[in-house]
This record gives C-alpha cells, structure tokens and sequence, in this order.
C-alpha cells in the first residue's frame, strides 16, 4: 500500500526512543537558518499566526496564491486581514510574479510566498518588488526544508517533512516579544494519525478515518507548544536529511519521465525536494476517476487543494481540477514506483 503522507519504512520504534534534547536540535537548526530565532509550534498553522501577530500585520491586506491551503482563512478573518489572490504559473505553481505589482495598494503591508509542493520560489524579483513597496514576507515553508530564508521569517510543518502527527516551528528574524504558548494537548485524532506513520497500519486508519473537515471550517485554536515526540522524531530525521533528500530527488525525477510518458505536465524547474510528487493529469483523463481506482489497488494519492479558497482564476482553477499528488516515500525504489505507473496504465481509458 502507499500514502503521499510520510511514513516509517517498517514498524520502526527507534525514532521514539532516541537519545534526544531541545538544546540540541536548536543547536542543529543554527546550522541550517543562522542569526534567525526559532520558535516550536504545534503546527504551520500556528507559527503562521504567530507571525501575523509579531509582524503587526493586523488590519491590512495580504497578497497570497490563490492556489494555497485554507489554513490561512480563519487567521485572517481573526487579525481583519483582506487577501489579494493572485493567479498561477503552470510550470511551477508559484504565484505569478508578473501581478503582484499590480495588486499592492497603499493597505497592502505583506506578501506569502509559498514553496509548493517543495519547489522553492525564485524570490529575487520578490525582494525587489517588497523593498521598493516596504512588504513584509512571509515564506509558507511546509513543503519544503529550504536551504535559505530570504524573507522577514517562515514557518515549516514536520509532518509533511517526516513521520510526526504534529509539530512545525516559526523560523523568525525577530524574536517575538513574551510568546508564551499552550502546551500540547492530545486529540483522539492523533491516534489515527499515528497508524499513519507505519505502512502496515496505514490502510486500517483509513477505515476509522472520517470525512474531514476543511482546515478553514474548523474551530480556530490558539497557538501550542509540539508534542516533545514529534520533536523527538524530527531531531531524529534530521541527521540524515541531506542523503535522504538525494535519494528522493532521484526518485523522483525518474517518477516524473514515467509520468511525461503517460502525457502528464510535471513541475520541470530544478531544486525540488518534492515533499509531493504532484503532476496535472492528461487534459483527456478524469483526475476524480484515477484518483478513485488507484486507491482500490492500494496506491493512495490525495488531491491537495482541489477546492481551491479563491477558484476565480484560470490557471488556479484548472489546476485545482487537473492535479494529482502521488506517493513518494524515502525509502521507495523504482520498484515501487514502477508498480505505481502500472496502476495508471491500467486503469487509463
């Protein structure tokens, strides 16, 4: 079976047990973001809210992606914050660098770069444009581990990154003033996050999994702290990051000729972690019906976003109906993916 979601190889306890201490995975995080101060959440959610606060973004607008998760919706309606979407780039599904002077206005304080699906932006024009317009940015970093942070801060998500059912961090110029977070609260669905990690439990928490919610009809929580678990595992993850990210990239560039071969449009910029091996379907194909067969023979993908926040966009829209998110785990082989191909060749009308 597969999932997109990050999962341990086999039913592996090392993580959870491992020699571990906050000091020293600050101290390795130093390394990666220097002269940036770090700040653990429960979530990407919650150090993006953070961020709004420290940045005093209240009361403003925002330009962001229309093409993006709606996490963001609550906060905004909380802080009085309007969003400006901006349309979309097929090659890489950033936002289109080319709108957004158009869209500032004098009440436009911010910018949200989003790294989708682990292809980082090219941020250079971007800085341009927010030094001449005096925006704050904000880099929405949960598909990606970046290598730089060239805007005001970023926030992460480790679940998308590695095994954890919770836990992201604020990575911050500034230090925010007297932040005091709540501290981590277990929720019954974690457990069913938890099986989720393990491939051999994946496909029984499908059957206790219900429908979901969309994030921007939940009820708004405040900022926590991570399960000292998740920190535990993510400290883990990280020592071997690099050689991991290889190997996923490799994999991941031969999964994507297998995929141009089937007539699918691939992200063809370089730099990718894909933390999602996302592609759009053939314009003759139903994303819905593949989607749909290929979790009867075990090979589970997810359509993130497919009901975009602001769908009003051409490029936003199509996307949004075309892509597809498939499996892609560290420890996957051409075997794998392979299997993964025949899956779609087999069930392509």
């Amino acid at each position: 079976m597969y999932f997109t979601h990050p999962q341990f190889k086999k039913f592996n306890l090392k993580p959870f047990f491992a020699k571990y201490s906050e000091s020293e995975l600050r101290e390795k995080l130093a390394k990666f973001f220097p002269n940036f101060h770090i700040i653990f959440t429960d979530s990407g959610r919650s150090a993006f809210q953070i961020a709004i606060k420290e940045l005093g973004l209240g009361n403003s607008e925002i330009l962001i992606p229309a093409y993006i998760c709606d996490i963001f919706l609550p906060i905004f309606k909380k802080y009085n914050i309007k969003p400006i979407y901006l349309d979309i780039d097929f090659n890489t599904f950033h936002l289109k660098i080319s709108e957004i002077e158009e869209k500032i206005t004098p009440q436009t304080k911010s910018i949200l770069i989003c790294h989708t699906y682990g292809l980082p932006v090219k941020i250079d024009k971007i800085l341009e444009i927010s030094q001449k317009y005096n925006l704050k940015i904000i880099e929405d970093c949960a598909h990606i581990f970046p290598s730089k942070i060239s805007g005001d801060c970023a926030f992460l998500s480790f679940s998308k990154l590695c095994p954890t059912i919770d836990g992201g961090m604020l990575v911050s110029r500034k230090n925010p003033d007297n932040l005091l977070l709540n501290k981590f609260s277990s929720q019954a669905s974690n457990f069913i996050k938890f099986l989720r990690l393990f491939p051999c439990l994946a496909e029984l928490s499908e059957r206790f999994r219900r429908s979901e919610k969309t994030l921007a009809t939940k009820e708004f929580s405040s900022p926590r702290q991570p399960s000292k678990q998740s920190l535990r595992i993510f400290n883990w993850y990280l020592d071997n990051f690099n050689k991991q990210i290889k190997k996923r990239i490799d994999l991941a560039k031969y999964f994507q000729q297998e995929l141009k071969k089937l007539g699918f449009e691939i992200q063809e910029a370089q730099d990718n972690n894909f933390t999602y091996l996302s592609a759009l379907v053939p314009k003759n194909l139903d994303r819905n019906k593949l989607f749909i067969k290929l979790r009867k023979k075990h090979i589970f993908c997810s359509r993130i976003w497919r009901n975009p926040i602001f769908p009003n966009l051409p490029n936003t829209s199509e996307i949004a109906r075309r892509v597809i998110n498939f499996p892609l785990q560290n420890w996957f082989t051409k075997k794998d993916i392979n299997k993964i191909i025949s899956g779609i060749l087999s069930d392509k009308d």
